[in-house]
């Protein structure tokens, strides 16, 4: 159970983050990376994000190039969120896969 204070850090990082990933993927075309959701420690030392990535096909190479600039982004976000949070957590970038979770059940239940 997150506390009222942990719920407000996770949607401030999901907007912002959402902000940051939409003006870096206008330059790639064909690719589109949304913020599904994110998860602070209790400690809101560390920020658990869920990418959801379309084409799936290009999710897991996503999230490895995300996985190897995490330093700019969590400075590109310090800027952004400087203000509201004192310390920025450590990022960690996983591949959300409930939307084809969700297409194979689908697919399955036509058969």
């Amino acid at each position: 159970m997150d506390s009222t204070r942990q719920q407000k850090i996770n949607r401030l990082i999901q907007k912002e983050l959402s902000e940051l990933l939409l003006a870096q993927t206008k330059l790639t075309h064909g690719l589109m990376i949304s913020v599904s959701g994110v998860k602070v420690s209790s400690d809101l030392g560390i920020a658990n994000i869920y990418l959801s990535v379309f084409p799936s096909e290009k999710g897991e190479e996503t999230v490895r190039n995300i996985n190897g600039n995490v330093k700019e982004i969590r400075y590109d976000l310090g800027q952004r969120v400087r203000h509201q949070l004192r310390i920025i957590p450590e990022l960690r970038f996983f591949l959300d896969t409930t939307i084809d979770y969700m297409a194979h059940i689908d697919e399955l239940l036509k058969k």
